[in-house]
């Protein structure tokens, strides 16, 4: 936990645990980074007395087996304490034999991977090491299927979804659909506020916002009729600015999660994971974003209010090398641009 009196203390700052495990462990790719390892990277970042608060999980092995039963779950939570730590979102793995856009078979499959999600993030909350937090989804929809029919695909996925929503409720959990360019129905702002709008629950099912996923967005990556910003675009700040100011103005509503990252504007994939957002180290000088003054599009409201929509944010750096993840500059240089973010527009509670 954080062992100096900052001058805010929410949102609490997470790291996510799933850039050890995404985009690598498949043939092509490095080998993934076990969950002790990475909380242990985690645990030993510490800037100016300031540590990370927790973590996000991924709930797929070899980190955290969707079918974990309750004893190791309870020693998963002890571990966890045991650094300082609670738990806040948990990632719902339903791409690996479901899709909330495929045939009956694929569409249980991938309600079944939300039901197990809502029983540890349920279980979890009850142990008392997981405060606050969402289930995290998405369509596991090739865009290029989707695109087949746009109008069906989106009512289908919104179907599934709106079925995983009264799972949900049962487990007293909310879901958050995260807005990649790779998701069949999420690959755009307007297509992304479609679906949700299709599903109707903003009570239970909102949105996602990582800060290196939602820039493409704006610029019409996999959607180029949405593209928000001149085709002409130079990265001039008053054409970002309206791009974002309109970006966030149709998302921001539904955001109930996100992720602090940054991005070069280039889509990556690794492994077999499909090409998205490339996330950037928090230093990276070719990052696109101001971190601690782009957060602010989400994390406060048109008229510049601190929303305290959110308890937590989590760093989101996906598909980084091993050697990178290994060093612990790496993590200090994180946790300085969270602390910034939370200066910036975090609140005392």
């Amino acid at each position: 936990m954080s062992t100096i009196q900052a001058p805010n203390n929410y949102p609490k700052l997470h790291n996510a645990m799933w850039p050890g495990l995404v985009g690598k462990g498949s043939p092509g790719a490095e080998s993934c980074i076990d969950l002790d390892t990475m909380l242990e990277l985690t645990a030993q970042a510490e800037v100016n007395g300031v540590k990370f608060d927790g973590v996000d999980l991924f709930l797929y092995d070899p980190h955290v087996s969707i079918d974990i039963d309750d004893d190791d779950l309870k020693s998963l939570a002890d571990k966890i304490r045991a650094k300082g730590f609670v738990v806040g979102s948990v990632v719902a793995p339903v791409w690996f034999d479901g899709s909330a856009m495929g045939d009956e078979t694929k569409r249980a499959n991938w309600v079944t991977a939300v039901r197990k999600a809502c029983r540890i993030a349920q279980e979890l909350r009850e142990l008392g090491v997981r405060p606050y937090g969402v289930v995290r989804i998405d369509s596991a929809a090739p865009v290029t299927e989707w695109d087949k029919d746009p109008k069906g695909n989106t009512k289908l996925i919104a179907k599934t979804f709106k079925e995983a929503a009264k799972v949900a409720k049962d487990h007293g959990e909310r879901l958050a659909a995260e807005g990649e360019i790779c998701w069949g129905a999420m690959h755009s702002w307007k297509y992304m506020v479609q679906l949700l709008e299709e599903v109707g629950q903003p009570r239970v099912v909102g949105f996602q916002a990582d800060m290196a996923h939602t820039l493409l967005y704006v610029l019409g990556y996999n959607a180029p009729e949405h593209r928000i910003v001149p085709d002409k675009f130079n990265w001039e700040p008053d054409k970002f600015h309206t791009a974002m100011k309109k970006l966030t103005k149709a998302l921001r509503p539904w955001t109930i999660d996100f992720h602090v990252a940054q991005n070069d504007a280039t889509v990556k994939g690794s492994g077999s994971h499909d090409n998205t957002g490339k996330h950037c180290l928090a230093t990276d000088p070719k990052g696109k974003l101001n971190i601690a003054r782009d957060s602010a599009y989400w994390m406060r409201d048109e008229a510049g209010k601190v929303t305290k929509k959110f308890k937590h944010v989590c760093w989101d750096g996906c598909m980084f090398p091993n050697e990178v993840m290994m060093k612990p500059q790496t993590w200090n240089d994180i946790l300085t641009a969270m602390i910034q973010v939370r200066e910036n527009h975090g609140w005392r509670a």
